[in-house]
């Protein structure tokens, strides 16, 4: 089994998300490895009202990425110190998820994701995110119920 050195994590701020956090945190720790989580991010579709639509609101521009940006900052602060310590990183970039995550799989030893995120449907076992993403991903990949 090739050396697992750098281990990719989706978070989106769900449930199944800080699950899956968790465990690829656990499993950097085991196998001295380093953490980045990462989160997409995309500007909101504009409300237009006729005849004219509407002007941005304040905040527009910076504020999903902003808010992308304090999610994963809490959620990794939450995570407690372990011995040895884990280089846990945060990163954040703009487009889909699965987009996203299967560019960042190229650099990565291991990605996890969990099995549904914030969009899921509740009786589905797996959401399209983590299906695209094991369909598609250039590391192995394990997804976390």
């Amino acid at each position: 089994m090739p050396e697992i050195k750098l281990i990719i994590v989706g978070v989106d701020g769900s449930e199944n998300s800080r699950v899956a956090l968790q465990w690829a945190y656990d499993e950097a720790t085991h196998h001295g490895a380093s953490l980045t989580a990462v989160t997409a991010w995309h500007r909101p579709a504009l409300f237009m009202a006729p005849p004219y639509g509407s002007l941005a609101p304040e905040g527009y521009e910076t504020q999903p990425k902003d808010d992308a940006l304090a999610m994963l900052e809490r959620l990794t602060t939450e995570l407690t110190p372990r011995t040895p310590a884990v280089d846990v990183r945060t990163s954040i970039a703009e487009g889909s998820p699965a987009k996203v995550l299967i560019e960042r799989s190229k650099e990565a030893d291991l990605l996890v994701v969990g099995a549904r995120g914030r969009e899921g449907f509740a009786g589905m076992l797996l959401g399209s995110v983590s299906q695209h993403i094991v369909a598609h991903a250039e590391c192995p990949v394990v997804v976390v119920r």
